[in-house]
Formats: structure tokens, C-alpha cells, sequence
């Protein structure tokens, strides 16, 4: 059986030899001479170690700076100090006690009574370690399924809006990395370790509105008109209440945070933000560095309309504010975090290779099997993974997307160009422009699309619309998406249109 470790910090020889000498049968001793000698020990290996033996008077570095540098890194919280030292007035006992220590021992010092303190204290953070295994096992299960269902969402996000699958995980790594460096360097924010847990999860759907957004805005190829460009900002507020309609997690932390991201990600320090113009650190500091993460990703990332920018190029963009103006301690820490950031963004991360596997939970959520979800969600994942598989390889042809809740009809440019209207049609039965190219042939859409079925759900329809003042036929290929619920709910169509002319079909 392999001793406890235990560290001796005491810059007296005489006192080192003498505690190692009533310890060393029962642990293995490690010793330093002063306190910098001992951050450097536990820098390499903190958590080998059972126990500190520590003194308070010491050269350079004394026994309460030592204690305070532990805080710093969170070390204190598994690793327990006990401090020995002649220094016992009532000021510095209390002092000890504040920065974490467990037990104080006076010197002159009595071997059993060092024996025993040592022996009790390993074994209470022992039975403590314990137990919090015991915990983490009967949470694993659930934060597991928090995770698979952040990946799913947010893969689901990206897919719409065409982005790269690596953007929600250069998120979490760029937001956990910014968090890290934040409690190094203030308390301001009262950031803990499990803090850093959740709002790097959380991050993950930051963009989760985007869902609603109709993918002729979405994905328009060119510059967004102002009021296309409204459309795509109300995105912050809409994943806001998506969340919000989650009642019963409202007292989830991941869910909770992942509001706050989501409606206030696109927030400026000085108030130039949206959707609420807030300032300062009247911004969550979840959002404050989901934003800067979002943002640094976006320039270091290649887009199909942009190269991408160098980390040197991105970071110097940022600090002169051509990107919006971002709280300056978190600008500090991105500059800090600099080398390691761009090194490990450069590393394959380990959750590409879980793509199969998100396809295969995406596939069993879809089919109410291990996974529970909101409704909503599960409709839209249904959609989605519907639309992607008829589509395939259909990218540039006459294709069209109606989402009955609510009633949206989206065209593909060509669509929208055989029929003379708009690419998105809100409510498009009602919409002026369609009555008159294809109103005749709406109310038959709607009614053969919806005597489909579940089991039957592909249809094909011959109609004819008005096209520069002229008579067409169009045929129209289309699959009805029905919920897979236990009553199906109809939620909408996607289809292809090919133009018919004098019984023959045009290419």
C-alpha cells in the first residue's frame, strides 16, 4: 500500500527534522525551506499530496502568503493545511482559520498529538473525497445528458446557419480558458471552479435562437437589408424565451445561464449593444465572455465569405474596438491567455470525434428513446434532421420550406425567382404576392399536404401559377413533416418545384 504524502514547509532544519522524523513510518515526507520553494512543489504536484505541515514565519514567503497563492488556485479546497508555528497570538490564529487552514498547532510541539491531528485530518478529507464521488456518480448520469443535449442542439444551430461544427466547441474551450484566467486574477466576480462548469456548457447555445430564423435570411449569401438585419438580431431575445418557456428548469443553473447568454451575448461595455443596451457589468460576466469568445472565434475562423484572421490581427481588431467595446479585464485576459489559447485551438479537440455518436443520441432523441426534451425542442430537431435528408444534394435547386407555427414559407433563390416573390413569406395564405402567381393552388396544397400521414407522408402535386403575366404548371415533390408524438402533430413541408410546360417537364 502506497504512504500518504505529506509536505513539511518550515525554513528551521531543526523543525523539519523533527516532524519528519515522528511521521516518517507512516507517510512520505517531502520538505521545503521557505515558501516559494513550496509553490514550486505543489505547482508540479498539488494534488499527490495529503497534507501540508506549514509554519507562518518564514523568509521571503511566509506561512500566510503561501495559504493566500493556494486560494488563488484552488488548491486549498482538496488539499488540507494544518499550520505549526510559535507565532499563536489571537490575530494570527484567526488569520490562519480565514485563509483555510483546518487545525493550528502551537510550538513546542508533542509527537502524539501531531501523530493524531495528522492522522484525523487525512482521514476526515479522505471519507470527504469519498462522498463527493458518491455524489458525482449520482449526477454523472444527468450532466451527461446536459451535455449530449447541448451538443445536439447547438450542432442543429450551426447546421442551419452553415457554419463551421468546430464554432460551439472553440466556445466552450475560448470561454472556460477566459473564465480561468478571470479568477487568477480578481475576486470581483466571485467565480468558482463549478461556475466555470456551467457557463462554458451553457455557451454551447448561445445562439440558440437562430433557429426560428428563416433560413432565407439566415444564409443570404450577400449584405442583410436593415430589416433582414432586425429579423437575425431578434435571434438574442428569442433564445431568451425559448428558455424562459422551460418552467420547470428555471431553477437550473445551466439553464438559467444559458438565458442570460443568450439574450445578452450581443451586449457592448459601453452600451452599444442590443437587445438592451446595458453597460458595463450591468451585463452578466457569462455573457460579457461568451461575447468576446464569439467574437474572437468569428475573426480566427475561416467563413465562406472571409479567410481567416491571424490570433496577432484578431486580438489587435478587438483592443482597438473595431468590434465593439468589451470589458478591459477580460481584454487583459485574453492577451494573457494568448499562446496557450492558440496552441490549443490548433489541437484536434477530442469532442470531433463524438460526431457519429451525436448523430446516433440526435437519431434516439428524435425517436423518444434515453433522452427527455421540451416538445418544442423535439419538433424542431425533427424539422431539421427531415429537411437535411431531403435536401441532400439539392442545395441549388428550386427547393421551399414552409413551418406551420409559425407559418413561414422559405424559398431557395431559384424558387423565389421562378415564382416572382419574396425568398421568405410570412404567412404566405394570406400574402398578397403569392395570391396572385399561385393562389389558386394554395388551398390544394394545403389540403393535399395535409391528408398525408405519418406512414405516407410524400406527395406530388401538378399547379398552375401566373408568371410574367403568363399561365405555367408546376410540380411540386414534397414530404409533409409530422412530430414523431404518440398523436402527430403536422409541422410543416419541404419540397422541391420543377416547372412544367405544353405535358413535358423543363430542366
Amino acid at each position: 500500500m502506497c504512504k500518504r504524502k505529506i509536505l513539511i514547509v518550515d525554513d528551521s532544519l531543526l523543525n523539519r527534522n523533527l516532524l519528519s522524523g515522528m511521521l516518517q513510518d507512516a507517510y512520505e515526507i517531502v520538505e521545503a525551506e521557505n515558501g516559494h520553494q513550496a509553490i514550486r512543489i505543489l505547482e508540479k504536484q498539488a494534488y499527490s499530496f495529503s497534507l501540508i505541515l506549514l509554519d507562518i514565519v518564514m523568509p521571503e514567503m511566509d506561512g500566510f502568503e503561501v495559504m493566500a497563492y493556494m486560494n488563488k488556485c484552488h488548491w486549498i479546497n482538496d488539499l488540507p493545511v494544518i499550520i505549526i508555528s510559535a507565532e499563536t497570538s489571537q490575530t494570527s490564529v484567526n488569520k490562519a482559520y480565514d485563509l483555510g487552514a483546518v487545525d493550528f498547532i502551537s510550538r513546542p510541539f508533542d509527537a502524539y498529538i501531531v501523530q493524531r491531528r495528522v492522522k484525523n485530518t487525512i482521514a476526515l478529507y479522505e471519507k470527504q473525497k469519498r462522498l463527493a464521488a458518491i455524489v458525482a456518480d449520482q449526477i454523472f448520469e444527468r450532466t451527461k445528458m446536459y451535455d449530449q443535449m447541448v451538443s445536439i442542439l447547438s450542432q442543429i444551430v450551426e447546421f442551419r446557419n452553415r457554419e463551421s461544427g468546430l464554432h460551439v466547441l472553440h466556445i466552450n474551450l475560448i470561454t472556460e480558458m477566459l473564465l480561468q484566467q478571470v479568477m487568477k486574477k480578481t475576486a470581483r466576480y466571485g467565480l468558482k471552479p463549478p461556475d466555470v462548469r456551467v457557463i462554458s456548457t451553457a455557451s454551447s447555445l448561445h445562439d440558440i435562437g437562430k433557429i426560428i430564423i428563416p433560413d432565407g435570411i439566415l444564409n443570404k449569401p450577400g449584405q442583410l437589408t436593415a430589416q433582414e438585419a432586425a429579423v437575425v438580431k431578434t435571434h438574442s431575445v428569442e433564445g431568451a424565451l425559448m428558455l424562459k418557456r422551460l418552467s420547470v428548469y428555471q431553477n437550473d443553473p445551466i439553464i438559467s445561464t444559458a438565458h442570460d447568454i443568450c439574450r445578452w451575448h450581443h451586449e457592448r461595455y459601453d452600451g452599444t449593444g442590443y437587445p438592451d443596451g446595458l453597460v458595463g457589468d450591468d451585463i452578466p460576466i457569462s455573457a460579457q465572455v461568451v461575447s468576446l469568445a464569439d467574437v474572437y472565434d468569428a475573426l480566427t475562423s475561416e467563413r465562406c465569405y472571409k479567410n481567416a484572421y491571424s490570433h496577432q490581427q484578431a486580438v489587435g481588431m478587438i483592443r482597438r474596438g473595431e468590434c465593439g467595446a468589451f470589458n478591459p479585464l477580460l481584454l487583459e485576459c485574453l492577451q494573457e491567455i494568448g499562446d496557450k489559447l492558440e496552441q490549443r485551438l490548433q489541437q484536434p479537440p477530442i469532442a470531433l470525434k463524438e460526431n457519429r455518436k451525436l448523430q446516433r443520441i440526435t437519431e434516439e432523441v428524435l425517436q423518444h428513446r434515453e433522452l427527455s426534451v421540451p416538445t418544442e425542442m423535439l419538433r424542431q430537431l425533427k424539422f431539421e434532421q427531415l429537411r437535411a435528408d431531403f435536401f441532400e444534394g439539392a442545395a441549388n435547386e428550386r427547393t421551399f420550406v414552409y413551418r406551420s407555427n409559425p407559418p413561414v414559407l422559405t424559398l431557395s433563390r431559384p424558387s423565389a425567382s421562378l415564382l416572382g416573390v419574396r425568398e421568405v413569406v410570412a404567412d404566405p395564405v394570406h400574402d398578397e404576392a403569392i395570391g396572385r402567381c399561385a393562389g389558386a393552388s394554395v388551398e390544394k396544397w394545403r389540403r393535399i399536404s395535409h391528408e398525408t400521414s405519418p406512414e405516407s407522408p410524400e406527395f406530388t402535386l401538378d399547379s398552375g401559377f401566373t408568371m410574367d403575366g403568363r399561365e405555367a404548371l408546376c410540380r411540386c415533390i414534397g414530404r409533409v413533416v409530422w412530430s414523431a408524438e404518440e398523436i402527430p402533430q403536422y409541422l410543416g413541408v419541404v419540397g422541391v418545384i420543377t416547372q412544367v410546360e405544353n405535358g413535358g417537364v423543363c430542366p
